[in-house]
């Protein structure tokens, strides 16, 4: 979510004139002409209706239907019509500056799970938090926390009947499985859109290196999202969450310089959110585990480099407990291929602290494997 004035991005300062209006413009000076013309071409027709229906049989009747539309349980309709009432819409606002995005509820005490960067200016700038339900009321909300390394955030309205959503099983989804998602893409709220799973554990880098970056394991969908779906729920066909939509590929273009969707969605895996939410609600803050190495950005080489300098390897962690040294190139965590730094960092939070993980790494064109157990990050 980037800072906005007022005025949303997709909206001009400046009076915008559409080739439609234009065509109006230019036409004004002969519309009396064309009402005329109108009007006539109208008497014509309905006196030559008037003559040909006097020759109808005075008793002929329309035929009408009452035939009813069934909506299935499990039909997209069905699905949206119960999952939407446990989405919200998010508003930001400090000053001049502010954003939106997307939520839904947890529990029934008014928990909500969003990105971090729907929320990051009530944590950074002290921004107030308003919650709109899918009914049109509008809470006032609470920051409960937020964790920067998975682009979550709790908050919190005081309500004690709020719909939450069931949570899935994302380790149980597979590409080609039908999903929904669900939110206000810019600030239409209660937006529908429906796809299939694309892809899975891709690894996805959001702030550009700064110091709010995040490393997903991202679920991949072609279920249109756009700015503003942001933190709402990518849910399967049985109305279940199984991901939370956080970033989309763009092509740099259109306005704001934003191309919207592209049919290439992000969603963080479920699993990863309900257990960094579990911690933000019991603790207020949360961590992710890590090896104990710094890695080289930089190497160009297939694989991620441990960076050759000192404390690259953390001293008493687990990777110098394992023999990884300075400028070993790590090409394989758990039997999956790793081909870059930020490969092996997704593919090392997409584990829990604790858990130990075996990794194949290169040195001096030796292949060595080594297996270690995750530590907290400090």
């Amino acid at each position: 979510m980037s800072e906005t004035p007022n005025t949303p991005w997709w909206i001009s300062e400046h009076p915008v004139v559409t080739a439609q209006e234009l065509k109006k413009r230019n036409t004004r000076t002969v519309s009396f002409g064309i009402a005329v013309a109108m009007a006539l071409i109208a008497g014509i027709v309905g006196s030559i209706a008037g003559r040909t229906s006097a020759n109808l049989d005075s008793k002929t009747n329309l035929v009408s239907t009452k035939s009813v539309i069934e909506r299935k349980p499990d039909s997209i309709a069905g699905i949206a019509a119960r999952v939407s009432p446990s989405v919200v819409s998010i508003d930001v606002r400090s000053g001049q500056t502010g954003g939106s995005g997307s939520g839904f509820f947890l529990d029934s005490s008014g928990h909500i799970l969003t990105n971090n960067h729907v929320i990051s200016l009530a944590a950074t700038r002290g921004a107030k938090i308003s919650v709109q339900l899918a009914n049109g009321k509008t809470y006032d909300a609470k920051l409960i926390g937020r964790d920067v390394s998975y682009d979550l955030a709790v908050i919190k309205i005081q309500v004690t009947d709020a719909p939450a959503l069931q949570l899935g099983n994302s380790d149980d989804v597979q590409v080609g499985d039908g999903v929904i998602a669900i939110g206000s893409p810019l600030g239409l709220t209660g937006t529908v859109t429906s796809g299939i799973i694309s892809a899975k554990n891709r690894p996805v880098t959001s702030g550009g290196g700064t110091s709010e970056s995040s490393f997903i394991n991202a679920i991949q969908t072609d279920a249109a999202i756009n700015p503003g779906n942001s933190g709402g729920p990518l849910v399967d066909l049985a109305g279940a969450v199984i991901g939370i939509n956080s970033a989309i590929a763009t092509t740099d273009s259109g306005f704001g310089g934003q191309s919207g969707s592209i049919g290439l969605g992000f969603a963080i895996p479920i699993n990863q959110a309900r257990k960094t939410a579990d911690q933000l609600i019991k603790n207020g803050t949360s961590t992710y585990p890590i090896m104990g190495v710094s890695l080289d950005t930089r190497y160009n080489g297939i694989g991620a480099k441990i960076a050759e300098e000192s404390g690259a390897v953390s001293v008493g962690g687990p990777a110098e407990g394992a023999g990884i040294k300075p400028g070993d190139v790590i090409i394989e965590i758990d039997g999956k291929s790793i081909a870059t730094a930020d490969e092996a960092i997704v593919t090392v939070r997409s584990h829990s602290v604790g858990e130990r993980i075996k990794v194949k790494f290169q040195r001096d064109g030796v292949t060595k494997e080594v297996s270690l157990k995750l530590i907290a990050a400090k």
